[in-house]
């Protein structure tokens, strides 16, 4: 190979290095600036295919879809100075290019920690303005509004980003509160089970109490009504063996006198003394009941 066939070659590589490093590409979901010597010259690329003088201008490209940073538990005092541990994430993007370059020299990890620095100063600047159960439940969703609308000032302003959203995982108390708290809801609960016991016994003994009254006076009921019948059916009983005696006494008296024979002699071993010309004998010492 001839020295002008090597110095085609080289200058072709040339050529084509320069024209490699003359073209870059900023996808849709990525923003970026184009730099000069360090100097920001064009501060916010369009997506799409750019050009730029190598060796000469820098292009930094970052993502420009929207970021999640999850912030370590902190803790916070409430106005009452209840100390609280919270656990909370926010979402964020780039709004502004140039802003979020010079404040953050384009570094991910450093717009984190700065972040990170104005949530956690806007929380407890929030909850040290209100009560436990504000920030537990009562407000939550204020305070996260004041928090988002806080923190978009100040992040787009000096950073660059906007805040699109900032969420509360989970408020616990310190350790050391927590046993003491578990055991005053313990000591509650186990009071109003008490009264709760209390009132079912008391409701428990009325219904006993008029339950027994109830058959108490069922059970009189019944016995009068059954006295009543009784006494009805010994008064037709009666009626009866009247009207019967009236119309033969003497058969009446016979077959009585034949009831009582089979009631005393039915038993064995039983023993009467009586004599032998006694009343009680007259149907068996004269069938016709007549005296001798």
């Amino acid at each position: 190979m001839g020295s002008k066939s090597l110095f085609s070659l080289i200058l072709a590589g040339i050529v084509v290095l320069v024209a490699s490093k003359s073209v870059y590409i900023v996808k849709e979901t990525e923003r970026a600036v184009k730099l000069q010597f360090g100097e920001i010259v064009e501060p916010d690329v369009k997506p799409g295919l750019s050009f730029k003088i190598p060796f000469v201008n820098t292009v930094r490209i970052f993502d420009g879809r929207i970021l999640t940073l999850d912030t370590r538990p902190q803790s916070y005092l409430t106005i009452e100075k209840k100390r609280l541990i919270v656990d909370s994430f926010l979402k964020w993007k780039i709004n502004s290019v140039e802003t979020y370059y010079t404040a953050t020299s384009g570094d991910e990890f450093r717009a984190a920690d700065l972040l990170s620095a104005r949530v956690e100063n806007e929380l407890r600047n929030q909850f040290g303005a209100r009560t436990l159960n504000e920030v537990v439940s009562g407000e939550r969703d204020e305070v996260m509004a004041e928090v988002i609308r806080r923190l978009n000032e100040v992040a787009s302003k000096e950073l660059g980003i906007s805040i699109i959203d900032v969420r509360v995982k989970r408020v616990e108390l310190p350790p050391e509160v927590s046993s003491s708290v578990y055991q005053r809801m313990r000591t509650e609960r186990e009071r109003e089970a008490r009264e709760l016991r209390s009132r079912g016994f008391e409701l428990a003994e009325g219904i006993r109490a008029d339950a027994d009254r109830q058959k108490t006076v069922l059970v009189a009921e019944a016995y009068r009504e059954s006295e009543e019948q009784r006494g009805t059916g010994d008064a037709l009983a009666a009626s009866i063996y009247a009207k019967a005696y009236n119309q033969d006494a003497e058969f009446y008296s016979f077959t009585r006198s034949l009831k009582a024979y089979k009631e005393a002699f039915s038993g064995n071993g039983d023993i009467m003394l009586l004599k032998p010309d006694s009343e009680f004998f007259k149907y068996l010492s004269n069938p016709m009941g007549t005296a001798k």
